[in-house]
């Protein structure tokens, strides 16, 4: 028998693009019910961002009377960068726990989940001290 006389061979998985290549070399396809799972977490850290960022705007725009302009200003900055970090750690937390998941390795720590918390705090802080103190 020949090579073009035998039969064909199962289909293996079709390609993945370049981009999905490069960001995810190697390793094997995780059940698509973790990678959904994955991507339901990343969704709900860019709500988050998205709520920080509306919190930010509205802090600016709503609240002229209620702070001092270095303090409004400083708070709603703090929340607009902190909605721009969440953003951008969400989609590296993503790409990692999706490389974990393909090479069976232990899922990295949230980084900055701390980073969150603190900050969240101290803008809450400012907002009571100031709603105190008027």
């Amino acid at each position: 028998m020949t090579n073009s006389e035998q039969p064909p061979g199962p289909a293996g998985p079709p390609p993945r693009g370049r981009i999905a290549e490069r960001l995810l070399p190697g390793g094997e396809e995780p059940d698509p019910r973790f990678t959904l799972a994955n991507e339901r977490t990343f969704l709900a850290w860019i709500r988050t961002s998205l709520a920080l960022l509306a919190g930010g705007i509205a802090i600016e725009a709503f609240t002229s009377g209620l702070f001092i302009e270095p303090v409004r200003k400083g708070l709603a900055v703090l929340l607009l960068l902190l909605g721009m970090m969440l953003s951008g750690g969400a989609a590296v937390r993503w790409l990692r726990v999706e490389r974990s998941m393909r090479t069976n390795a232990p899922l990295p720590l949230p980084l900055f989940v701390p980073l969150l918390a603190g900050a969240g705090a101290l803008a809450a802080a400012v907002v009571l001290v100031f709603i105190l103190w008027r």
